[in-house]
């Protein structure tokens, strides 16, 4: 399964060097403006009430900052969502992409006090928490984290029905088998590759390997 691309429509803005920027206007923002680095594409999140002038305006503005602040890396799904504001809207993005956008978070932030966890959820309000420690690693393997926390939020245990919500992103088996291999590593020793880097305790027990790809990464409320 590959993600839907966007129509021509989608890119009347383009950067300095000529790539497009998708503007993505959204009912539930008022006044609020986000911008980010999306699969090689810089992402300006706007209100839909926002008439063509303001868009242009704030598209302008935005472009400044994120060129400014040299946030673009080279390839696709190389750029991670640094801020939570930038996270947020990714899982918003993913939930639509491939959960049909029946997850819809309260609140996606990082956090640094889940050692043991690449990410947890709360049903009961709709929260999501992901490590930082996933910030130095793949974008496609945080998208999976993300991926795996939203189905979460419509199925709470590891069955059937929440793998086969899951298994509609297409990295799910590559991410889980890199999450496990940099556990492995971790719990040993070994030194991991820049992007892979994990500081803190081992997070894979081949025990729980079937219940749960996190190894002791789990969900809690």
């Amino acid at each position: 399964m590959t993600r839907p691309s966007a129509s021509n429509a989608d890119f009347p803005h383009i950067t300095d060097d000529g790539a497009p920027v998708v503007v993505r206007r959204s009912a539930r923002r008022r006044r609020t403006v986000a911008a980010f680095w999306e699969d090689g594409n810089a992402v300006i999140a706007i209100p839909a009430s926002f008439t063509k002038s303001q868009e242009r305006e704030w598209v302008r503005r935005m472009l400044a900052k994120l060129q400014k602040q040299g946030e673009r890396q080279a390839g696709a799904g190389r750029r991670r969502p640094a801020t939570d504001q930038a996270l947020a809207m990714h899982a918003e993005y993913l939930s639509r992409t491939y959960l049909g956008g029946r997850p819809v978070p309260t609140s996606v932030r990082w956090v640094s006090n889940q050692n043991s966890r690449w990410g947890s959820a709360t049903p009961a309000d709709g929260t999501i928490r992901l490590s930082n420690k996933l910030q130095r690693m793949p974008q496609w393997v945080i998208d999976y984290v993300l991926v795996h926390e939203l189905a979460h939020l419509l199925v709470v245990r590891h069955n059937a029905e929440f793998w086969k919500l899951v298994e509609a992103y297409p990295e799910t088996h590559r991410a889980k088998a890199f999450l496990e291999g940099v556990a492995f590593a971790t719990s040993r020793g070994i030194p991991a590759e820049p992007d892979a880097e994990v500081s803190g305790d081992p997070a894979w027990n081949a025990a729980d390997q079937d219940a749960n790809p996190y190894g002791k990464q789990r969900l809690r409320e």
